[in-house]
């Protein structure tokens, strides 16, 4: 389970002056696009992920920990996997008349 978690997404791309065809890259489509103040603002949702290193380092250690216990470790793993399965975040992104980001607000991180 720990190599399936899902990718670490780059936040950095939140500052102001990214393009917006960036966030539509990283994060995916937008679930609501509507326009406030006479501006575009996106909401994305995604989920925050963990990096390659951390996801097979996590699998490394399952595996050693399942070998060292003849699979016992699975009552334990599997459950721990299933908690740490990554961040739901939710961000409203408010653009410049550029399409590049002017201000980007974390509505969700659980």
């Amino acid at each position: 389970m720990a190599a399936k978690q899902p990718p670490k997404k780059d936040l950095k791309l939140l500052n102001p002056g990214t393009p917006r065809m960036l966030l539509v890259a990283e994060y995916g489509a937008p679930i609501l696009t509507e326009t406030k103040d006479g501006k575009k603002v996106d909401i994305y949702s995604f989920t925050q992920g963990y990096s390659k290193t951390a996801k097979v380092g996590r699998a490394f250690l399952h595996g050693v920990g399942d070998l060292l216990t003849l699979g016992a470790w699975e009552v334990v793993g599997t459950p721990t996997e299933a908690i740490f399965s990554g961040q739901d975040m939710v961000v409203e992104v408010t653009y410049d008349p550029g399409d590049k980001v002017e201000k980007a607000v974390m509505l969700k991180k659980k």
